[in-house]
């Protein structure tokens, strides 16, 4: 079979890819990485100063369970944890809820109370490891949690640090692990912002996530438009909230993807990088350089994965995470090629990390910071990303910004359709994917399958009760109660929050008095 196949002519994204690209495509030359507008990079030397944390999203079952992962990461040289929650947990329901059923443990860690938490950060010192908790809903209850959990270890809160991703627009938009409507979900974000920056001012308040908008079917450019949108978004909010942006600012962070499409991608992080600065600078009338500096997390794509012969997913995950580095990341996590089957195996999680590691420490591409910086193309791509994005952002900014387009459904309904129109792409062969619709093989590749304890339903549940039976009930009560009168007047939210869990009220508990005093979001159905 032959093995040659015609160049593609556009990108993931629709954007013509020349034959030959030359020094008059390149743009206008851009400053030194750390100087703004930050297109070449946030920090001056880049990883010749220090390497990007390197992170394994990781969570199953019971939380024993993924400490036990967690501490075996650590000792493998893992710089820092990216916590995975069940969906319950996202949820914010606790595991005997029967809207659970079915779902404890099964796509991260189970989470109900502080008994919990406890277990899932034991013997890991919270004053030396950052934590990165992919949580969005209930994201204010489980940093409350982390914070809780640290206090009891003798930590300070201003010692600790970390991210939760506690960005709902893109949960609306692309994700559906929404709880309450987008109105009080925005206040509780920025009642976030203003309490770490009083107590946990190392912490990230946000990951302003452009990884599941393009997971579930954007373009590049609409991952750009889309994230940086939101952010706008969070911003105003905060504003109009009373927080000073160039106080909250430096704490916002951002969340991409990184597929296989390498030259696109690197770009991708180069142009939304430059747009952020822009934004911060001339709309926001930010003064400090780090309210305009865009710090991401990247994770390569999951949607990229293929059950068919996923040994190949070890080559598309490398040249995702180099993509990520030379796109000048903060932080990175490497999927395991076993995850279109099952979560990864112990095995798999360890040669994703390895992955990072030989990219950072062998490959060369960490010794000069921007090493692609001048590539006829590259800079090219950067700025036809950034022109097309912006066109994006205007049309978002025309609606009245992000939640206005989450709220009529334009943004959902734009993410729809460049899905299907790469699945035709698929479909008819045009986008090739090795093992799926060209170089098929007929007899599978076995690989090991992780399996995560089954009876973490039963321990969960079990917990609950005896949780309940030992807790002050009385205090719990009041507790709770307080927190109701806040949410249904204008207060921060956060304090009473943290007395009711510091009082082992359960995560399901939390959030169910904020359901109902505020009511659940339920999308509009379009025919």
């Amino acid at each position: 079979m032959a093995t040659t196949r015609e160049r593609p002519v556009v990108t993931d994204s629709g954007i013509a890819v020349e034959p030959v690209y030359r020094a008059e495509d390149a743009g206008t030359p851009q400053p030194d990485p750390g100087a703004y507008p930050y297109t070449r990079g946030v920090y001056p030397t880049m990883y010749r100063g220090r390497l990007w944390t390197m992170r394994q999203y990781a969570g199953f079952a019971s939380a024993r369970e993924s400490n036990l992962r967690y501490r075996y990461l650590l000792a493998q040289g893992q710089t820092g944890l990216s916590v995975a929650f069940d969906l319950p947990t996202q949820l914010g329901l606790d595991s005997d809820d029967p809207r659970a059923e079915g779902e404890v443990g099964k796509v991260g860690v189970a989470i109900d109370s502080l008994r919990d938490m406890q277990t899932l950060f034991a013997d890991i010192p919270l004053d030396k490891v950052t934590t990165s908790m992919t949580i969005n809903a209930p994201a204010s209850v489980l940093l409350l949690l982390y914070e809780l959990v640290a206090e009891g270890q003798g930590v300070s809160p201003d010692k600790i640090g970390g991210t939760i991703q506690n960005d709902i627009l893109k949960e609306y938009a692309a994700r559906g692990t929404y709880i309450f409507p987008p109105r009080p979900s925005m206040r509780l974000i920025t009642d976030i912002f203003a309490y770490c920056q009083e107590r946990i001012p190392r912490w990230n308040t946000i990951s302003i996530s452009g990884y599941h908008i393009r997971e579930a079917g954007a373009t590049a450019v609409q991952e750009i438009a889309f994230t940086l949108a939101d952010g706008v978004a969070y911003v105003d909010a905060a504003i109009k909230a009373g927080l000073d942006v160039d106080e909250f600012a430096p704490r916002l962070s951002f969340f991409f993807v990184a597929n296989p499409n390498f030259l696109e991608e690197v770009a991708k992080f180069r142009a939304a990088r430059r747009i952020w600065a822009t934004i911060m600078k001339e709309r926001f009338g930010t003064k400090k350089a780090s309210s305009q500096m865009l710090r991401f997390h990247t994770q390569t794509s999951g949607a990229s994965l293929t059950a068919q012969q996923p040994l190949n997913n070890v080559v598309r995950t490398t040249i995702e995470a180099l993509a990520a580095v030379l796109g000048g990341t903060q932080s990175l996590h490497t999927n395991g090629f076993d995850e279109a089957l099952s979560l990864p195996t112990q095995q798999a999680a360890t040669l994703a990390l390895r992955t990072q590691q030989i990219i950072g420490f062998e490959s060369g591409v960490t010794d000069t910071a921007d090493p692609l910086a001048g590539s006829y193309v590259v800079e090219a791509l950067t700025d036809e990303l950034e022109r097309q994005a912006r066109a994006l952002m205007a049309q978002i900014d025309d609606m009245g910004g992000a939640v206005d387009a989450v709220e009529r459904g334009w943004m959902q309904e734009q993410i729809a359709d460049s899905a299907y129109a790469y699945q035709q792409r698929v479909e008819s062969g045009e986008r090739v994917v090795v093992g799926v619709n060209k170089f098929v093989e007929d007899e599978a590749t076995s690989v090991p399958i992780f399996k995560p304890d089954e009876n973490v339903t039963r321990e969960q549940t079990e917990g609950l009760a005896q949780l309940r039976a030992e807790r002050d009930s009385a205090a719990v009560a009041a507790a709770l109660a307080d927190l109701k009168a806040t949410a249904e007047g204008t207060g921060s939210l956060l304090p009473p929050m943290r007395e009711a869990l510091r009082r082992y009220a359960t995560v399901g508990e939390v959030c169910g008095v904020l359901r109902e005093v505020w009511g659940e979001y339920r999308p509009e159905v379009r025919l």
